[in-house]
């Protein structure tokens, strides 16, 4: 039985899985004796100048990656003999995100938070040292047997982004995971990365895409003119506050997503447990057009917050209450704080005396009739009183009246 072998040292074996691009085929390595995962890039690939120097810069930046939460590169090169690029990377025993959806449609909450989380270390760990994954779908998302995930296939989409393959109309990667700033042909930053991270998320609680599209030119035209529908309205078992960390990862203008993948993974746990995302940016949302039009949705108020306690019925208003008479005084010895009593309330009704003659005679002497109201000094009575005066001694003598009669 004739063997492959690449580069003559990695033994072909299975299929793992194709795609447009590639094909990764279980391998052994034989100088150090243990299971690999080759991927055969196209053929075409090897005859583009441009992208041989950007994969093999790509392929350098990406085996320097070593995080538990990355698929590890282990060689690269280009194999005269079968005309083939390849790429040696860690076997990880498990299945992908895509072939978990196929079977199982979506995913428990808390699988596919945790799933997410765990992506966001990887990405985090990625974007602090200088590389950007630009093609996350489930398809390279790897879960082991023991459940940890891995990402897979950084380095590669930068080194095809601008080759010829691009140039004829070649979609790199799937259309529904790309971010608005990709689908425009601009570069994509750290933040495209969360973007698609956040379209997986959406399609690991729903079991479907926030944007079904075809083509570029559709997905575009769809980011634009729709909002997806709300996760908790499609999995009644996703939280509000899960389904708004998802929405802020999907913003169409990158500066409303998470700043960084370490607070994707915050916002996203936080969302699972019922607490609202603290790491959207505050601020009202821009104008929702064409242009500027954010993914963006309030908050929801917390489990168990207290609502608004309804407004206190008023009283019905009521005639000010005359104050009692204060009760006699205790019998004993007439003292020195007795006979000192007549004193404050002798002042107190001078100054009151002072305090009407003043505001009423400002009133008087411009020729206006005031209608005075004095309680009596019994408090049994309210007297009302019009005070006409033709001149500032006539009104001064009848106000002085008044006021002596009534604070005896």
């Amino acid at each position: 039985m004739n063997t492959t072998l690449i580069a003559g040292r990695y033994e072909l074996g299975s299929r793992l899985g194709i795609g447009g691009m590639s094909t990764v085929l279980l391998a052994l390595d034989r100088r150090l004796e243990r299971n690999v995962a080759v991927k055969l890039l196209a053929e075409h690939l090897a005859d583009d100048p441009s992208f041989v120097s950007r994969f093999r810069r790509e392929a350098l930046a990406a085996a320097r990656l070593v995080h538990p939460n990355v698929v590890q590169v282990f060689d690269f090169g280009f194999d005269e003999a079968a005309h083939q690029h390849f790429i040696v990377m860690e076997h990880v025993p498990g299945r992908s995100c895509a072939e978990l959806l196929r079977e199982r449609g979506h995913l428990d909450a808390g699988e596919a938070v945790e799933i997410v989380a765990q992506a966001c270390r990887g990405l985090d760990y990625a974007h602090r040292n200088g590389v950007v994954h630009r093609d996350v779908k489930p398809g390279n998302l790897l879960v082991t047997d023991e459940g940890v995930v891995k990402l897979a296939d950084f380095g590669i989409a930068k080194a095809t982004e601008q080759s010829s393959i691009t140039q004829v109309g070649s979609v790199l990667g799937t259309a529904a995971y790309l971010a608005p700033e990709q689908a425009r042909g601009e570069e994509a930053g750290p933040r495209a990365d969360l973007y698609s991270l956040g379209v997986v998320a959406y399609q690991l609680l729903s079991g479907r895409l926030p944007y079904e599209a075809t083509s570029l030119s559709e997905l575009a035209l769809k980011q634009q003119r729709e909002l997806p529908t709300p996760l908790d309205a499609l999995n009644p078992a996703v939280r509000p506050e899960l389904a708004h960390a998802v929405e802020t990862a999907l913003a169409l203008d990158p500066e409303q997503r998470p700043e960084t993948a370490a607070a994707m993974e915050r916002m996203v746990r936080d969302g699972a447990g019922g607490i609202a995302p603290a790491g959207a940016r505050g601020g009202a949302a821009p104008a929702s057009t064409a242009a500027t039009r954010i993914l963006t949705r309030p908050a929801p108020a917390p489990t168990g917050a207290t609502q608004a306690l309804p407004r206190r019925r008023q009283a019905p208003p009521q005639v000010a209450a005359r104050r009692p008479a204060p009760p006699p005084a205790a019998p004993g010895r007439r003292g020195d704080a007795a006979a000192a009593a007549p004193a404050p309330v002798a002042r107190s009704r001078g100054l009151r005396r002072l305090g009407a003659l003043l505001a009423l005679l400002a009133l008087l002497a411009a020729g206006i009739a005031v209608a005075v109201v004095v309680a009596g000094s019994t408090g049994k009575a309210v007297q009302v009183q019009r005070v006409v005066a033709d001149d500032a001694q006539q009104a001064v003598q009848q106000l002085q009246d008044l006021v002596e009669r009534n604070t005896k």
